[in-house]
């Protein structure tokens, strides 16, 4: 079996190796902010909305979709099992205290629980509508949904935060859209 410390290298250069394919394939005006005086521009791309007490935000978002959700995807986990293995570590510990370890146990359980959560929801919002992918992180008190298609309506937001609010309970919720690119 592969130590703990190989893993995360083996995981730490696989993400190296992603990004750098990624940044090489890029358009090299693509990789700084270029002002055209377009800030008015800027400034409408994303929409805000008030339906009843519900703030809709959506972000449109600029990277390459598929590799976007990729590398979103590489990093949360990477950050989970990085997390997990310092709780492992806690429990497997001869001198931490048992409120110590419960206390990990219960981490180790939430982080579980918020990826199936992040599935179902993903899995949900797939089925309700043809989106070419979607992405769920939930991070402390706010979960972003990372959605891949070419619009997205103001009922499609507000269907996407309920689904959201139904599974986590009342969080705050950030749409962002990925508009699609042609393969």
């Amino acid at each position: 079996m592969l130590k703990k410390q190989t893993v995360w290298l083996l995981t730490m250069l696989s993400l190296m190796i992603v990004l750098s394919v990624y940044y090489m394939s890029q358009d090299r005006d693509d990789l700084a902010f270029i002002n055209n005086g377009d800030e008015a521009n800027y400034e409408d791309a994303s929409s805000e909305t008030t339906t009843g007490d519900e703030d809709v935000n959506v972000t449109p978002s600029t990277p390459e979709g598929n590799e976007l959700f990729t590398v979103l995807r590489m990093e949360v986990q990477d950050e989970r099992s990085i997390k997990k293995d310092r709780l492992q570590d806690i429990v497997a510990s001869s001198t931490a205290s048992a409120e110590e370890k419960k206390q990990a146990y219960d981490e180790m359980d939430a982080i579980d629980a918020a990826k199936m959560k992040e599935t179902i929801i993903e899995e949900s919002i797939l089925a309700s509508a043809e989106y070419q992918d979607v992405l769920v992180r939930s991070e402390d008190d706010v979960v972003h949904v990372h959605v891949q298609a070419d619009e997205l309506s103001k009922t499609e937001v507000v269907n996407i935060m309920q689904m959201v609010r139904d599974e986590f309970g009342d969080i705050t919720v950030d749409v962002i859209l990925q508009p699609m690119t042609e393969s």
